[in-house]
């Protein structure tokens, strides 16, 4: 949450007990999974993603996607800095259980 209002964007946190049944109506599968769940500009965000990525998505307007995940925790990815980062990707989905690769950091 810092690391996306250090970036510009506004964040208003919902603490709730239906984040499993959120992050299924979202097309969140186990395998795309990360820690944080976000709407922003008609697009769903899972996980670390760093915020120029989001920028770029909303820069870019695809309208095969339903959003970006970062699975896990990756060290090195935003909120996750401090001890040794690793290579990870940025994993754009749709609805149908598609899957690809946005970007690597």
């Amino acid at each position: 949450m810092g690391h996306l209002q250090d970036n510009g964007f506004k964040v208003d946190a919902i603490d709730t007990d239906e984040m499993a049944a959120i992050k299924a109506s979202h097309g969140i599968t186990p395998d795309i999974l990360g820690c944080h769940t976000a709407e922003v500009g008609g697009y769903t965000i899972e996980g670390h993603v760093p915020a120029d990525v989001i920028r770029r998505l909303l820069s870019e307007k695809p309208t095969n996607i339903a959003g970006l995940a970062v699975p896990g925790m990756p060290m090195g990815s935003p909120g996750m800095e401090g001890g040794m980062p690793v290579s990870y990707q940025v994993i754009a989905f749709d609805m149908q259980g598609g899957r690809s690769v946005y970007e690597e950091r």
